[in-house]
């Protein structure tokens, strides 16, 4: 995909990253991002543990205990510990509300703990993982998103198509305007990675069987901001 956006600046300078190029015709800035897709090699998930007790001391040492649980089931699962990251642990008051009296009455303690993991090799494992971690004690599961360890290739063949599809665009409005040719007087690129993360269905509390994950693609995306000088 592609997009670009014209100006035309009569002025005798383009400026890029502070320093001032001089130029002796008139400039062009474009816009342009081009997407390519390719399959997912590493998935990232969180889930996590949430307990309620009557008083936060025993909410929180119920709470550790089954993330202990959760945590010890991941590794056991063949995640890296380096790959397992706590996001997160709350502590917090529970209410109840109350219909004859219209008030919230207090009933307790609620402890959360949230950790996220990083699969590496998502071709079989994910669904039976997922699984795994819910039949440990886990009660919330967020995810997976999925991504690219080393994505250096497709961002090369990204950049390629850009800087391919920017001259064209230039060269056409250099020609309509007269010119035979253009030069780069300067050039910014940024980066971004798209994917959706797949739904996944789980009957009752746990699975009867592996949860269906589809990876997908990842699209690698590359956007630059070219500046063009128009020359004959």
């Amino acid at each position: 995909m592609a997009g670009a956006a014209l100006t035309l600046i009569p002025a005798n300078f383009a400026q890029a990253a502070n320093v001032e190029i001089v130029a002796q015709n008139p400039v062009i800035e474009l816009s342009v991002s081009e997407q390519v897709d390719s399959a997912p090699d590493t998935a990232t998930f969180s889930t996590g543990v949430e307990t309620k007790a009557k008083t936060a001391s025993q909410a929180l040492s119920e709470n550790s205990a089954q993330a202990r649980k959760v945590v010890e089931r991941l590794k056991a699962l063949g995640i890296a510990e380096k790959d397992i990251q706590t996001t997160g642990i709350n502590l917090r008051a529970d209410y109840d509300y109350d219909q004859e009296s219209r008030e919230n009455r207090f009933v307790g303690y609620v402890v959360s703990n949230q950790v996220s993991a990083t699969l590496h090799d998502i071709s079989s494992k994910l669904g039976k993982i997922l699984d795994a971690v819910v039949s440990s004690g886990a009660t919330n599961l967020n995810g997976p998103s999925f991504s690219i360890s080393d994505d250096s290739k497709m961002k090369d063949v990204a950049r390629e198509r850009a800087l391919a599809s920017a001259k064209s665009r230039a060269m056409s409005y250099a020609r309509s305007e007269g010119y035979t040719g253009v030069r780069v007087l300067s050039i910014s690129e940024g980066m971004s990675n798209q994917s959706e993360a797949p739904m996944m269905r789980m009957k009752d509390e746990v699975a009867a069987s592996s949860a269906p994950v589809e990876p997908g693609q990842v699209g690698t995306v590359v956007s630059l901001n070219i500046t063009y000088e128009m020359t004959r």
